[in-house]
């Protein structure tokens, strides 16, 4: 069972990335911890491995196709790279906890829910491709640098981020949007599990599912994007953050609230053991 919804996960975050250059683990890592059961440390890197792999898959249609920005990818970039080892950094010395991570992340889903669901005003068609900025160059910059953290910190590719930013501040159309998106995810998703130090080696028997789910979502994006309303995709899309994002909330408060419990029952350190009457012997 676990496997079926491994490789159907998959197939949903491939088709994603696909048609948006976004949505691969900002979904794959509530898969992971709820269907898979696996611990918020071992979630991260598999989530990030995975959806590496699956944007680099993604990105040669596009690249193939020269719909990728170079400056404006330089421009976000090698501020969300910097981010991302900063990220991963934190995590690997223990300065973020666990229940930060979950709470990050639903934060994020919600965040990104939100910008996909607003209407991209003056940004690039197909039939204008040249893109019309209407952010500087520092407001990417700072926008490369949060997505970034969250790369490091939460594992979330940032896709759902770098679109609307590549939209809304660099002005380029939905088409160089996503491929310029897809080639940032897999150079962070790089610079982050490297960052993180650890490889989920124990939980790699749940890669090949995804990977394959993903491949096959990833050729049949490829092939019905041109004939779906990227309104509608984007509105979908919308609705299964939220859902990631509530589901991802009820396990970080279950498991806040399991620690909790497991330290109740956990003897104090340096508290007295309840004394027991002597025995004969000892009076």
């Amino acid at each position: 069972m676990t496997l079926l919804v491994m490789a159907s996960g998959g197939a949903l975050i491939g088709f994603l990335l696909a048609v948006l250059g976004a949505g691969g683990s900002i979904l794959l890592l509530p898969l992971l911890i709820s269907g898979g059961g696996l611990p918020t440390r071992e979630a991260v890197p598999l989530s990030l491995l995975a959806v590496t792999l699956l944007a680099l898959a993604n990105a040669g249609p596009y690249l193939r196709r020269r719909q990728v920005a170079p400056r404006p990818a330089l421009i976000l970039g090698v501020p969300a790279l910097a981010g991302s080892w900063i990220g991963g950094s934190l995590v690997k010395i223990g300065l973020i906890p666990e229940p930060a991570q979950l709470a990050l992340f639903t934060a994020a889903a919600l965040v990104a829910s939100w910008l996909l669901t607003r209407r991209r005003r003056g940004a690039g068609t197909a039939a204008s491709p040249q893109p019309r900025p209407q952010g500087s160059p520092l407001a990417l910059w700072g926008q490369g640098v949060l997505v970034g953290l969250l790369t490091g910190i939460a594992g979330v590719g940032g896709g759902f981020a770098m679109v609307p930013a590549l939209v809304l501040l660099a002005g380029l159309p939905m088409h160089l949007a996503t491929g310029t998106s897809l080639v940032l995810i897999a150079s962070k998703g790089v610079v982050a599990l490297q960052a993180l130090g650890h490889w989920p080696a124990a939980s790699l028997p749940l890669l090949l599912p995804l990977l394959a789910g993903g491949l096959a979502g990833a050729i049949a994006g490829q092939a019905l994007a041109p004939h779906v309303s990227d309104r509608h995709l984007r509105q979908g899309f919308a609705a299964l953050l939220i859902g990631s994002a509530l589901l991802t909330g009820a396990e970080a408060v279950h498991r806040q609230q399991a620690s909790a419990r497991a330290t109740d029952r956990t003897p104090a350190a340096g508290s007295r053991a309840p004394s027991q009457p002597l025995s004969p012997h000892h009076r």
